[in-house]
């Protein structure tokens, strides 16, 4: 259960005490709504004693200090090569990128090209 969700069920376990010592109900069920604060309590000095252990690897065999080393991998800019642009043109100018797939995709074909999508001719059907 995600931790934000967890507090708000704890905040309703606490108001429900107050409520539970404020309306006149039997002891015993004043008692019991007691249970779920010992619960919350428990749990409390569980997360304080037994700390979350980051370097351990988890059931997909994936460590926590590698994951920080992608993360930062993925969080620089992208660097595009030095003839970035013209690898981007592919020697063609004024064709747009849909134009420019679909004759990779022919030439890549051998000239037979199997979709609507591929042809260019590919229409949107209605929702």
């Amino acid at each position: 259960m995600p931790a934000k969700a967890m507090m708000y069920k704890f905040l309703n376990t606490f108001i429900d005490d107050l409520f539970a010592f404020t309306i006149k109900m039997p002891t015993l069920h004043r008692l019991a709504t007691l249970r779920d604060d010992v619960i919350f309590f428990v749990y409390l000095y569980q997360a304080w004693a037994y700390k979350v252990d980051h370097t351990r690897v988890n059931e997909f065999g994936q460590g926590g200090d590698e994951e920080e080393v992608e993360e930062k991998k993925a969080g620089q800019p992208l660097k595009a090569p030095a003839d970035a642009k013209e690898s981007m043109d592919g020697g063609k100018v004024g064709k747009n990128g849909k134009e420019r797939e679909r004759e990779r995709l022919v030439e890549k074909a051998g000239g037979a090209v199997s979709s609507g999508s591929q042809k260019g001719g590919a229409k949107r059907r209605k929702a």
